[in-house]
């Protein structure tokens, strides 16, 4: 009797002690150290007290109770949380300026150990007429084989080239605005939904990297113009569901053969089918076959002190209709590449940015050569505020014909 009433003391120590911990709002370390030293003596005590007068089988279910009170110090998962969000104003030669909310992204990671970890990203934009739409950017779940390999399973930012997959974020990006033909039925793919190997490996004094990967195919975009169907558009945006069964498979490889330089090539191939025509008749699609599917990329980075000097050059080319369908029965070919510069002035918070664009599409009017330039003062690494302005040269007549100012401000966090 007298056992089990030391026990039900002791095991109510221990229960104290455990709700006292988690009560704890960010002490200090010296009542930190106070606290262990005094939970050190109490459990001194008791381990004499045991050695009296407790059994075998009590002291194994006391160590247990203890034990289990002290796993948050030791914690086997990681949650963390970042993202960047931007906010800005635009003013056009044919519009009025309007000031905006570009994006708000946040971006979550679970890591359990070194195993395995979920990432996602979010994407949350207010509308010309003000409504808010979200996105999901990608979420994958990533598995940690090796120190040169990793596993993507899921819904991932394209691989191909440099941009997608690395520099879109606000915060990151040095202008205010994405390079033609690098967003939404561009040239360059956007994201994927499949399996993705990546990771890298030395070759003696080189580094390299890698990203080998097989997803759904995109989806095509018909259209009724002239009197006739042509392909207006690829959305390569990382769908569900493969329409025709037929995979694509790509990668890029990264080599860096001395520090600030980066040499990148990237390809892919598969099929893809047209899937929808705006302003035609549907009913044509029925028997369209899939097409081929080729991207074909390559990008530079070098930094060499304050100056930053990059590029990228993406193409896709989708092949003609090898079925009995009626519907834009010609292939056509999206390409566009740019080159930016950036200069930071020595011991100051200014920058300045350049950046030429040539995208050329299977339309006229979508065609755009532009020159981009502007100022960025960064308060700090991961808050900027930008200045920019852009030299359209488009079909006149036509949104690409009309030069922009632009104005934003971007934090990542």
């Amino acid at each position: 009797m007298k056992t089990n009433k030391l026990a039900s003391t002791i095991m109510f120590t221990v229960a104290a002690f455990s709700v006292s911990v988690a009560a704890l709002a960010e002490p200090t370390v010296e009542e930190l150290a106070e606290r262990l030293e005094r939970m050190q003596q109490e459990m001194d005590q008791l381990k004499q007290q045991l050695k009296k007068s407790a059994t075998k089988e009590e002291v194994q279910v006391i160590k247990k109770d203890v034990a289990t009170a002290g796993e948050w110090l030791q914690p086997d998962t990681l949650i963390h949380m970042s993202g960047y969000a931007d906010v800005g104003y635009a003013d056009s030669e044919s519009e009025d300026g309007s000031f905006n909310v570009g994006t708000f992204a946040p971006i979550f990671h679970f890591q359990y150990r070194d195993l395995v970890m979920l990432e996602s990203e979010l994407e949350v934009t207010v509308g010309d007429d003000g409504e808010t739409e979200t996105a999901l950017k990608y979420l994958t779940i990533d598995w940690f084989i090796n120190d040169y390999m990793v596993l993507v399973g899921g819904k991932f930012l394209s691989p191909i080239g440099q941009f997608r997959q690395n520099l879109h974020p606000s915060w990151i990006n040095k202008l205010p605005s994405a390079p033609p033909g690098f967003g939404h039925d561009g040239a360059a793919p956007v994201s994927d939904v499949g399996l993705q190997l990546r990771g890298g490996f030395p070759i003696g004094e080189i580094r390299t990297n890698y990203a080998i990967y097989v997803s759904n195919g995109p989806e095509l975009i018909a259209e009724f113009e002239d009197g006739e169907y042509e392909l207006d558009g690829v959305e390569a945006e990382g769908f569900g569901s493969d329409g025709d069964g037929e995979k694509v498979v790509g990668g890029r490889l990264g080599i860096i053969p001395f520090v600030g330089f980066e040499l990148g090539l990237s390809a892919a191939s598969g099929k893809a089918t047209v899937t929808s025509i705006e302003d035609g008749d549907s009913s044509l699609l029925s028997n369209d076959g899939a097409r081929d599917y080729d991207v074909l990329g390559a990008d530079f980075s070098w930094q060499y002190k304050s100056f930053n000097l990059r590029g990228e050059y993406v193409e896709t080319e989708v092949g003609d209709d090898t079925g009995s369908g009626t519907a834009a029965s010609d292939g056509a070919t999206w390409e566009t590449w740019y080159t930016q510069g950036t200069y930071r002035f020595t011991q100051s918070k200014w920058e300045l940015v350049a950046r030429y664009t040539d995208f050329d599409s299977p339309h006229n009017s979508q065609d755009q050569q532009q020159w981009a330039v502007g100022g960025n003062y960064l308060f700090t690494n991961n808050f900027i505020g930008k200045i920019a302005y852009e030299f359209n040269d488009g079909q006149t007549g036509t949104d690409a014909s009309l030069d922009r100012f632009l104005l934003q401000m971007a934090y990542g966090f």
